[in-house]
């Protein structure tokens, strides 16, 4: 494991040297694309919490190449029930095809700002946890601190149920969670559920100049994308909307498509890529029962009528739940305090708030970096933003101590 260091122990007062600097670069420097294994990084943040005595929990994926962790600081009486977790993903989108004026993942600071993929989502907020565990070891805690970082959040929200679910069977229970995903440190209070699904129409090929012997797969996918996004049309016009979101209403879009491989062949067989974000309120089953039903009730009786071994079929990508938090739970009440910002925000982009949130812990969505700079070329977290949020967790360090209990 390369050397991180961690000489400094308190949040620093001089936004151009953040204490996390050293360690941000350390995990942007680990290539955590999602399609990619995450055990580097994993493993590189096992290894340093072991050589400060805490052991950590890893959960793997059925492949072995992925893994969560968590880990424990407990109380000063050793107690590890309840206290507040800080969560993270260790995954980054890819960056094929972007244009960066740097080395994605050969981290720069240029004029106060941090450049590389993950600096902002969410690397930053993970490392800055990972500098103060000298301070949150030197503090009296009444109430433990745990970690939980987890893998594959941006592609199928897989890797934080299956935490989750081992916390359950070990009887971990914390009493709030603060995800650190980028709201420039102010607390997010709800976002929407993320469906997304894969679609295969197949059809019959046959040259183009015989095309009443062949079956459009294109042409039939096209009929069903189109009707997606009259759905879209319809939540857009009609609603139900919710206030204080940034987008408030439901949305959905088709994302990617392939099909067909020459000018002159009826295509066989298309493929898209699909996605609805639903508010909080609304169950997303009905949604997905209502494409379904018109592909397989409407267009699949037409395809059949063509030739009878035509076929439609859904693959489930990711179904992350909508958030929604209580504003009398303790995790509200506390990051609001510490941040002194009461504005209700809720936001369209998914988190794993919802699933800490089914798992019965109350979630807060608060961290270093704006979510504009996440996912694009020359991704960026200001200096500033490290220092705030180094800033933030002390407060929620000291929050969880005795003296803050005695008082």
């Amino acid at each position: 494991m390369s050397s991180v260091d961690t000489s400094k122990t308190s949040a620093s007062a001089d936004s151009a040297s953040p204490i996390s600097l050293p360690w941000t670069k350390r995990l942007v420097e680990i290539d955590t694309v999602s399609r990619n294994s995450n055990l580097g990084l994993i493993e590189t943040v096992r290894d340093y919490l072991k050589q400060a005595g805490i052991e950590s929990l890893l959960t793997y994926h059925s492949t072995g190449n992925w893994a969560n962790l968590f880990a424990t600081i407990p109380a000063h009486d050793g107690s590890t029930s309840g206290g507040v977790v800080l969560s993270g993903h260790t995954d980054v989108v890819p960056v094929d095809g972007q244009n960066w004026d740097s080395d994605p993942f050969k981290p720069e600071v240029r004029d106060g700002r941090l450049y590389g993929r993950g600096t902002c989502d969410m690397k930053g907020f993970i490392a800055t946890a990972l500098a103060l565990v000298p301070e949150m070891q030197r503090t009296k805690l009444a109430k433990p601190i745990h970690f939980a970082f987890s893998f594959d959040e941006e592609v199928t929200c897989l890797g934080a149920p299956l935490l989750l679910e081992d916390l359950g069977r070990r009887g971990i229970k914390p009493d709030g969670c603060i995800i650190g995903e980028p709201t420039s440190m102010r607390p997010i209070v709800a976002h929407k559920g993320i469906n997304a699904y894969r679609c295969c129409v197949r059809g019959h090929a046959a040259h183009s100049s015989l095309t009443p012997r062949g079956l459009n797969a294109i042409e039939y996918a096209a009929r069903l994308i189109c009707y997606i996004r009259d759905m879209a049309d319809r939540y857009r016009a009609q609603g139900p909307f919710e206030q204080f979101y940034d987008v408030p209403f439901t949305t959905a879009q088709t994302s990617t498509i392939v099909g067909g491989n020459a000018m002159n062949t009826v295509p066989a067989e298309c493929k898209f890529e699909f996605e609805f974000r639903n508010l909080p309120a609304m169950d997303p089953k009905p949604i997905f029962e209502s494409i379904n039903a018109y592909a397989l009730e409407t267009l699949l009786p037409k395809m059949r009528a063509e030739n009878p071994a035509a076929a439609i079929e859904f693959e489930l990508i990711s179904d992350a739940p909508g958030f929604d938090a209580s504003e009398e739970a303790a995790i509200t009440k506390l990051v609001r305090a510490l941040t002194g910002d009461n504005e209700h925000r809720k936001v369209a982009y998914g988190t794993e708030a919802g699933q800490f949130q089914q798992a019965g812990i109350p979630s807060v969505v608060c961290g270093p970096g704006d979510i504009e700079q996440a996912h694009r070329a020359n991704e960026f977290v200001s200096l500033e933003q490290l220092v705030e949020c180094e800033r933030f967790i002390s407060r929620v360090v000291k929050s969880l101590s005795t003296e803050a209990a005695a008082q």
